[in-house]
């Protein structure tokens, strides 16, 4: 089977989905913030391996602390999810914070800000 072949999207769609929902209402764990989702997952064409980047929304520690709650869960997260899906192996969970979004907003306030700029310059030149 290759990387991205419909068969694993698919899979991943499925693992995606369950992931949220477990993370969501399944786990109880303080240490995992509110307002945490999973943004991405890679499942491995062998499915022996998963890769589930997590986004949250807080500051540094709360991330920490959300990340070392989901790896500490992650027997339970694993076994919930093989009752779930219907896989010959259920995968190996990875989690790994997924800063992409927080990237996003500084680079839209970055060219903001440098569009603002610009307008006040061109302002001055008239």
């Amino acid at each position: 089977m290759r990387k991205n072949s419909i068969k694993n999207t698919r899979i991943n769609g499925e693992v995606l989905k369950e992931l949220s929902l477990i993370i969501r209402e399944e786990i109880k764990d303080p240490r995992i913030h509110m307002m945490t989702s999973v943004t991405a997952v890679e499942v491995a064409p062998d499915l022996k391996t998963c890769k589930a980047y997590i986004s949250v929304l807080g500051d540094d520690k709360e991330k920490s602390d959300t990340i070392a709650g989901l790896r500490s869960a992650e027997g339970y997260i694993r076994r919930l999810l093989a009752k779930r899906l219907n896989l010959r192996n259920t995968p190996e969970i990875q989690f790994r914070l997924d800063e992409s979004i927080e990237y996003g907003i500084h680079m839209s306030k970055v060219i903001r800000e440098v569009n603002q700029e610009i307008s006040e310059s061109e302002g001055e030149d008239e």
